[in-house]
């Protein structure tokens, strides 16, 4: 039987805290939450499992380009 249901992020990977609306990388999990980094870096924050989802596909494009614009700002 196929599912509907969506895979949560693991770590290392994109993930968008609907609850938040903010897209971050999964750091892991501790205590029930999922804890997310800022995709440029900075402080993480927890986020319940149940709001963590993949981001869209324009999201994921926008959060990468934020990067590289970041990189190319600090001369990387």
């Amino acid at each position: 039987m196929a599912s509907n249901q969506q895979t949560r992020p693991g770590i290392g990977e994109l993930a968008k805290d609907t609850a938040s609306g903010r897209i971050g990388v999964v750091m892991g999990e501790v205590g029930g939450r999922v804890q997310i980094r800022p995709v440029g870096g900075g402080v993480e924050w927890d986020a319940l499992p149940d709001n963590v989802v993949a981001p869209t596909a324009r999201e994921e494009l926008s959060a990468r380009l934020a990067i590289k614009n970041g990189n190319s700002r600090d001369g990387l």
